[in-house]
């Protein structure tokens, strides 16, 4: 026990502490990283941690979304999303007020649907391997959680990039991460051995060159060298 206090002390700098405080600081606005791909951080209202959210724009989808201070006014004069996707079950954030506000369904992979069972809100779900919108594909991930996946997106005018639920993190101001062992239940080493091993499934299937994180900074080109660096250390 005492360890794991001591592991999660130690990750709190460099893995919630330092992203929050750099938040704090900056505000940044919602900002274009890909052609028609938004990304915004915000401070998750429960954990009080930055968590991140993005508009894949071109296929209508909302990934993971918090509100942003802008608020649901600035998808005025765009593309409306037509779905909120969740990379697992514990990203619902702000999505009933995106469904409400946009009249569009939520959705998160099958294996996670039981989350939402017994009055939580309505939760459709998708099968790994499923293209869920134009150009954006489920993969499984796991390891972590069952229904922890990935999506590889499509973007026109620019390769594709794939994004993260809590399988794989990077924390603004650091480098790639995985969530601190303390949060990995009663085995950590070998949760850790199952996301390398889904990580390198996913290089060796996948091309892609940017990566998108539902905790931390996107890595705009480079992410699949990053990757590939990140699970040969």
């Amino acid at each position: 026990m005492l360890g794991r206090v001591v592991e999660l002390a130690g990750a709190a700098w460099p893995q919630f502490v330092r992203p929050l405080a750099l938040e704090l600081v900056a505000h940044r606005p919602i900002r274009e990283i890909l052609p028609g791909v938004w990304h915004w951080t915000t401070v998750h209202p429960r954990i009080r941690v930055p968590v991140d959210s993005y508009y894949v724009e071109p296929a209508g989808v909302v990934l993971d979304p918090t509100v942003p201070r802008e608020g649901l006014e600035w998808f005025s004069g765009r593309e409306m999303p037509q779905q909120v996707v969740l990379t697992n079950r514990h990203h619902l954030r702000h999505s009933e007020r995106f469904a409400e506000a946009f009249g569009c369904p939520i959705r998160c992979s099958a294996p996670g649907l039981h989350e939402f069972e017994g009055g939580g809100p309505v939760v459709e779900g998708f099968a790994f391997g499923s293209e869920i919108a134009p150009g954006v594909v489920t993969h499984e991930v796991g390891a972590i959680c069952p229904d922890d996946t990935a999506l590889w997106i499509s973007i026109p005018g620019a390769a594709p990039a794939l994004a993260f639920a809590d399988g794989l993190q990077h924390p603004r101001g650091g480098g790639l991460t995985f969530v601190p062992g303390v949060l990995m239940g009663d085995d950590p080493s070998a949760v850790r051995a199952e996301l390398r091993a889904a990580l390198r499934r996913l290089l060796g299937e996948l091309d892609f060159d940017s990566l998108l994180f539902a905790h931390g900074d996107p890595i705009v080109g480079g992410g699949k060298d990053a990757l590939r660096a990140f699970v040969s250390g």
